[in-house]
């Protein structure tokens, strides 16, 4: 039955909290999608409960079906959704009510937080308006009371100065700020339950413990059960009770957090938890991606969905797909025939890695030849007042005197919190002009005398790859000629082009055949791949690298690296490699540079400087 013919309930009691009650209820739902080539199943027989004062974890790759089931709860999908099952708040049915109904519940009993909080905050309107709104939509608030419970809440998630900050707009606000606006809205009117979307996709490492730190204040302010969706087993991890991980619209492991990570029972969340770079992980040892991609949920695989990449998947696994059952340890449920096989076994043992050829590495940092050198650069930006007759009132200091260099076949991280610098001081060096202050050298040119034909062959030496690859590939173009594009403009001969591109597809592990496919075509890490080949085709020597597995799965994310860390050996590239992530630069950089405040605070090779901030801290 479809979701526009459930019968309409019109009792107006809003569901209230009973003892003995699970907060959230949902029992097999299923979630159907009408589109072009046929029916999407999104979600197959999802069945999970949350208490009050709990975390469930749920987590699974981009596209599992995560983020459908909570908009499910939160009655937010299309008209055109077909959806099946119970979903119960407090013992209370919610699909079939109407959206008025719903829209009492959302705010009031429900709260949600986003993955992006700039699209979730309305731009035209002031912080302060936003959450008073909140609060008088849902309850009997006057202004004055309503105004004093905001700058509360402001002050509970850490905002500072919130008389002041709450007349500012939502781009005032940095990422993690705005992210802790949405936390305030969140809680603002003691809900049940807080469904929580991705909501450190992309944020600073200190930034996302802060924002998990709010989670738990908010959790403990309302004693609500709280479900936290992500891909990233890693934030889960200490913040969790229970994780339920899918895949294919589906649960296959169901169990509580210690249990997820020291026991698995099912070989998905083996490969998830391998795929994650540890900072106590040797450089030298590559990653375990889970290889592939996830099915297709038009057509799915007879038998087990995951069967195409398990490494354990035998003729019995594709008979029929396993029901989510029992295994030998308590409350622990698993989607796989061989969950046995799993018990005191590690990553390596299912999941081999991958064989990356050895590398000569230096003997010392000086054997090699300089790549980029970075001497006193300095980059500020002026501070203007006024809307007819501006004044300059100050200026801001965004890089300020670094130095660093980079050596042939070197990779150096540079990493720190958003606004420390980094991004400003790689687009000094890749704009190859003359900076304010201070001097750069690019493959022994120096940036200040290049002449505009010099220029031109500098860059076919110094590519980048960026952190959004949807963002930085021409959606109306094929892959063929996203990648061709360099080569074409560069004197490349017309008759090779089409081999090339075969061969540098191949080389980022793309099918040659689907060249003629668009961006949207692609995952999210093959969309990378995609913008790694482009950057490869001119044979560049240095690769400048802005955040480029931030937001990717982590499988997608260990294979990106694995292949990075490849390439560098293969073709003798150099990195300047831009994170956030301590863990990722310290899988893949040799030195690494930490900025603040746009000064390098700490220059040194990656094992020093993890090794002895670890002792200190």
């Amino acid at each position: 039955m479809s979701r526009n013919n459930k019968p309409v309930f019109t009792s107006d009691a809003l569901p209230e909290r009973t003892s003995g009650v699970p907060v959230l209820e949902i029992s097999d739902l299923n979630v159907r999608f009408p589109s072009e080539d046929g029916v999407v199943h999104a979600v197959r027989g999802v069945s999970l409960t949350v208490n009050a004062g709990e975390v469930v974890g749920l987590v699974g790759e981009s596209g599992s079906g995560k983020s459908v089931t909570s908009m499910s709860v939160m009655g937010l999908l299309d008209e055109s959704a077909d959806v099946q099952g119970s979903i119960k708040l407090h013992g209370t049915e919610l699909l079939g009510r109407s959206d008025n109904w719903m829209s009492e519940v959302r705010g009031r009993k429900i709260a949600m937080v986003f993955q992006d909080p700039l699209s979730a905050l309305t731009p035209v309107y002031t912080i302060g308006d936003q959450i008073v709104e909140a609060l008088q939509v849902h309850g009997s608030y006057s202004d004055k009371d309503a105004w004093q419970r905001t700058l509360e809440l402001l002050r509970m998630v850490g905002i500072p100065n919130p008389e002041v900050r709450a007349k500012n707009f939502p781009h005032e606000f940095s990422g993690g700020m705005r992210q802790r606006v949405v936390i305030a809205m969140a809680i603002a009117n003691d809900p049940d339950l807080i469904i929580a979307d991705e909501p450190t996709t992309a944020l600073d490492v200190t930034i996302q413990a802060q924002i998990l730190d709010l989670l738990r204040v908010a959790q403990r302010e309302t004693h609500a059960g709280v479900v936290m969706i992500t891909h990233d087993l890693g934030v889960v991890a200490g913040l969790a009770d229970r994780v339920a991980v899918m895949y294919a619209g589906r649960i296959v492991e169901r169990a509580d957090v210690n249990d997820v990570f020291y026991h698995s029972r099912h070989p998905y969340t083996v490969g998830l938890l391998g795929s994650l770079p540890r900072p106590d992980l040797d450089k030298d040892e590559p990653l375990t991606p889970v290889e592939g991609n996830p099915p297709s949920l038009l057509e799915l695989p007879p038998g087990c969905p995951f069967a195409p990449r398990c490494p354990m998947a035998s003729a019995e696994c594709e008979a029929a797909e396993p029901p989510l059952l029992e295994t030998d340890l308590p409350r622990h449920t698993s989607a796989c025939i061989k969950f046995d096989a799993l018990a005191d076994k590690s990553y390596e043992e299912i999941y081999p890695k991958d064989e990356i050829p050895a590398a000569s590495e230096m003997a010392s940092r000086d054997a090699g030849e300089v790549i980029l050198h970075v001497d006193g650069l300095v980059k500020t930006y002026p501070l203007m007042k006024g809307a007819v007759f501006k004044r300059r009132v100050g200026t801001v200091h965004a890089v300020d005197h670094i130095s660093f260099d980079i050596h042939s076949g070197e990779t150096l991280g540079l990493v720190g919190e958003s606004g420390c610098g980094k991004t400003t001081t790689i687009m000094s060096i890749l704009e190859l002009a003359k900076p304010e202050e201070g001097r750069i050298v690019v493959l022994g040119h120096d940036t200040a005398e290049l002449s505009k034909a010099d220029r031109k062959k500098v860059r076919q030496d110094l590519q980048v790859v960026f952190q959004d690859p949807m963002a930085s590939l021409d959606p109306r173009l094929p892959i063929y000629d996203i990648i061709a594009e360099p080569l074409k403009y560069n004197g490349y001969p017309k008759s090779r082009i089409g081999a090339k591109v075969e061969e540098l597809m191949a080389l980022v592990g793309l099918e040659p055949a689907h060249a003629n496919r668009y961006p949207r075509n692609f995952s999210g890490g093959q969309k990378q791949r995609v913008g790694i080949a482009r950057a490869l085709a001119l044979e560049p020597k240095l690769l400048v690298l802005d955040e480029p597995v931030s937001a990717l799965d982590v499988s997608i994310q260990a294979g990106v690296l694995n292949l990075l860390e490849k390439l560098r050996i293969e073709m003798g590239l150099s990195y300047l490699f831009v994170a956030h992530d301590l863990s990722v630069v310290r899988h893949i950089a040799h030195r690494v540079a930490v900025m603040y405040l746009g000064r390098i605070v700490e220059l040194g090779p990656v094992g020093e400087v993890f090794d002895l901030s670890l002792i200190h801290i």
